[in-house]
């Protein structure tokens, strides 16, 4: 089973639930290291004052928040301590909201929470009264020195908890720049063939249907040169610019019935 990384109890009415958190993810992005091309020596970054161009000891780094041209207001650690929120043992659900409710813009980071020693059956009630309710609980709980807003909701045959952003934090759309309805004017015929397309190109969703191509090539060109072997790019494919958008939508419509994609492929 994956680490633990929190441990401590859901707060459920006067109901304690004990629970640990575990990483719902595991990233599997390709990393590189810098490396000096000419002699294959590992490159490391130093930390340099602009003021006097010379290298700084971490201990004389201080925090400092930007004001306003090259003024800063410096912080010590010791004030960022005293204001950090305490310890939590607990997360306090405070809320039960219908899923459907909570746009997926607020998702951030998803984790699986467990039971731990004694919570087995506290949690296997939690988790099916929520199943059943079809609602989700909105809690807040401190984990690493942050106070973090979170839903926990039944996936599969765990509780999962996601980490949410703030409503602040959300970028608001006026900010956008969006076409008015006067400047893009859609006419019923384009809309009704984007309406075909989508019906011929939709399916079950299917996880395992969908990787990670590049991550995949990426793999494949270090194996290839670490043994040796001659490595050669595949061609990247390149948009065609298409200037009339109903001929467009009329060609995709027949591509995707022609190989019977989806919805179609289904009901043949």
């Amino acid at each position: 089973m994956p680490r633990a990384i929190w441990s401590g109890a859901i707060s459920f009415g006067l109901v304690n639930i004990p629970v640990k958190i575990v990483s719902a993810v595991q990233q599997k992005e390709v990393h590189f290291n810098q490396i000096h091309e000419k002699d294959g020596g590992r490159i490391q970054m130093k930390r340099f004052c602009t003021a006097g161009d010379h290298e700084v000891p971490y201990e004389e780094i201080a925090k400092g928040y930007k004001i306003g041209g090259d003024e800063y207001v410096l912080i010590e650690k010791e004030e960022l301590e005293q204001l950090a929120p305490s310890k939590s043992e607990t997360i306090d659900i405070t809320d039960f909201v219908d899923m459907l409710e909570v746009d997926p813009i607020y998702f951030e980071k998803p984790y699986y929470l467990v039971p731990d020693k004694g919570g087995a059956k506290a949690y296997r009630l939690l988790y099916e009264a929520m199943r059943k309710s079809g609602r989700v609980a909105v809690a807040r709980f401190v984990m690493r020195s942050r106070e973090h807003l979170v839903v926990i909701r039944p996936v599969g045959k765990a509780l999962a908890l996601t980490t949410l952003n703030y409503h602040d934090e959300i970028v608001d759309q006026k900010e956008l720049e969006l076409p008015t309805t006067s400047e893009a004017k859609t006419p019923e015929r384009e809309i009704d063939m984007a309406e075909k397309l989508i019906d011929a190109l939709t399916a079950t969703f299917d996880p395992e249907k969908y990787t990670d191509v590049h991550r995949e090539q990426v793999l494949a060109l270090i194996e290839a040169k670490a043994e040796g072997r001659e490595v050669v790019a595949p061609p990247t494919p390149k948009p065609q610019k298409t200037k009339d958008l109903a001929d467009a939508l009329e060609a995709s419509l027949a591509a995707v019935r022609k190989r019977g994609h989806g919805k179609e492929k289904a009901e043949a």
